[in-house]
């Protein structure tokens, strides 16, 4: 019973994400950090609220490494969502997933940690998938490929800082820095560039932050209910929702050879996955 509800908060993570993104799409008249503000400000309205209700303490305990998380964590969103400006909605997302490759670079270098030779053939996989989506598919300029390619930089960045943050603080704690320190970076951004939004713009706006809060609470409670390497795989079903969202409802256009590039990348990184849980088996057994 309790897989069977950790596969459906999975599937309703995914969606909520997808959702996010194919507004994030939608919304690309507006600048990526007035994207930025919105998605954050939409966040913190229920996470603040949760905080206040528990009675946990808001500053948390480690504010240095609540704060790097929170910059950090803010440069990549801003860059992804510049990225998503310039390349198709599926390849953004699925191009994106290659952040564990950096996550794994950062702990060898700052947390002396070991990637067997396996791992590494795993990772080349995932990036030759990369390859081979900007090599074949015309709907990816360099600019965009860039941006997304430094915004999942940061994000194994972020990895290791909230493995470094561990169990010490709350998560929501976390993320409301996160979303905190986004207002602010996405704020200032946007004051030069900024576009009043009229209408409904106000209401998809505001809903970025909320399918995003949702994602990430949904996402939560199914890895503490299931085991990682059965619930895992499922998250890269956003991948497949997005291409879809966008052929359906962004008419943007798909290759055969984007879809060979997007599946080397999630088959790299799956096999990372199940190569990690099976040590991690031989080691308890």
């Amino acid at each position: 019973m309790e897989f069977k509800k950790a596969i459906y908060y999975m599937l309703l993570s995914t969606l909520a994400f997808t959702v996010m993104n194919g507004l994030l799409k939608f919304l690309t008249t507006y600048s990526a950090y007035q994207l930025v503000f919105f998605r954050a400000l939409g966040s913190l309205f229920f996470t603040f609220g949760y905080l206040l209700s528990k009675g946990i303490p808001i500053l948390g305990t480690h504010r240095k490494l609540l704060v790097l998380r929170g910059l950090v964590g803010s440069t990549s969103m801003v860059l992804f969502f510049m990225a998503i400006h310039y390349i198709p909605l599926g390849s953004a997302v699925g191009m994106r997933y290659i952040a564990p490759i950096f996550a794994a670079i950062f702990a060898i270098l700052l947390l002396r940690e070991n990637v067997r030779p396996i791992q590494w053939l795993f990772f080349l996989i995932s990036f030759l998938g990369v390859i081979v989506l900007k090599g074949f598919d015309k709907n990816i300029p360099l600019i965009g490929l860039a941006l997304v390619l430094v915004s999942s930089v940061f994000s194994g960045l972020v990895y290791i800082i909230i493995r470094r943050i561990g169990s010490r603080e709350y998560p929501v704690v976390i993320v409301n820095y996160f979303m905190c320190i986004a207002v602010i970076v996405g704020g200032i951004g946007a004051i030069f560039d900024w576009k009043t939004p009229v209408g409904i713009d106000w209401f998809l706006l505001l809903s970025l932050g909320v399918f995003g809060y949702f994602g990430q609470l949904f996402m939560t409670k199914a890895f503490q209910m299931g085991e990682t390497n059965l619930i895992a795989p499922l998250k890269y079903l956003e991948v497949f929702f997005a291409v879809i969202v966008g052929i359906v409802f962004l008419g943007e256009e798909y290759y055969v050879w984007s879809f060979v590039g997007i599946a080397m990348i999630i088959g790299g990184l799956l096999l990372n996955l199940w190569y990690k849980q099976r040590l991690l088996r031989k080691r308890l057994s």
